[in-house]
């Protein structure tokens, strides 16, 4: 016990019980339709206003790729996953998450925001509009066509994943329910796996330079996997019909967030 007070010294209680909630929330919500990223990430930002982004964003995927480990576990288990295409869109979301994560550095994120706003607003419209969306399995692809989507979907997707990051999971699940025709759960099943691809390869840079603190990062795991644990079998015993209003609500929040630092904040 005394170790552990003394690993956190330099920290404030408020910051470890702020840290402890919102890694937990995080966790939570990430587990069933993702975008738990913008509530981890931003914490960290308020909690650390001193400290660089790449460190904050490294300390953002450990804790965040703990999570989703766990969570594609717990999916794994319920879930029959077809692994040649999972490969196959790892393959290509591997290599651009190492990509991204190696373009922090040179390009201002900040440019990103309104191009993502606008992506998440036809997303809501979207999902909104079609009522049985992501409720039933439609019709299985061509095994082109899914390699075809898998490539488009894995580069985009995990480019964004290794240079920004929050809002990755909720564009995988959309994709998969969208380019697949996958219900809502198997495509958060299958985004967990993807995710936790694209997390690796930005984290091996993150790592490598040095670019995390590693008590904060540990701490968060933990709360995030207690998160995703509960998540992950909420979404099992709620079904399609739960995630997707999940979804559009976690989408909505994106939207309002990403509205206020483009229009508000910044002025």
């Amino acid at each position: 016990m005394t170790e552990a007070v003394i690993f956190f010294i330099d920290y404030s209680f408020s910051t470890l019980l702020a840290l402890i909630a919102l890694a937990f929330t995080a966790g939570f919500i990430d587990s069933i339709v993702g975008g738990g990223g913008f509530i981890q990430l931003p914490a960290l930002l308020v909690n650390f206003p001193n400290t660089d982004l790449p460190t904050l964003m490294g300390t953002n995927k450990i804790a965040g790729f703990s999570g989703t480990s766990v969570a594609t576990y717990q999916y794994a288990k319920r879930i029959k996953f077809n692994y040649n295409l999972l490969f196959f869109i790892s393959f290509f979301t591997l290599i651009f998450s190492y990509l991204g994560a190696k373009t922090v550095s040179y390009i201002y994120s900040e440019s990103l925001k309104p191009i993502i706003l606008v992506i998440l607003i036809v997303m809501a419209i979207y999902t909104f509009i079609k009522k049985d969306l992501g409720l039933i399995r439609k019709a299985e692809l061509s095994p082109t066509k899914q390699m075809l989507f898998g490539a488009v979907m894995g580069s985009f997707v995990g480019f964004y994943d290794g240079f920004f990051g929050p809002g990755a999971g909720n564009f995988l699940v959309l994709g998969f329910v969208l380019l697949f025709g996958f219900e809502f759960l198997a495509a958060s099943a299958y985004s967990k796996f993807i995710n936790c691809v694209s997390n690796i390869g930005a984290l091996y840079v993150f790592i490598l330079q040095g670019n995390y603190l590693l008590e904060i990062a540990l701490l968060m795991a933990a709360c995030n996997i207690a998160g995703s644990l509960l998540g992950a079998r909420l979404a099992f015993k709620k079904g399609n019909g739960f995630v997707r209003i999940l979804f559009l609500v976690i989408v909505s929040f994106l939207i309002l967030r990403y509205a206020y630092d483009i229009f508000w904040k910044s002025a």
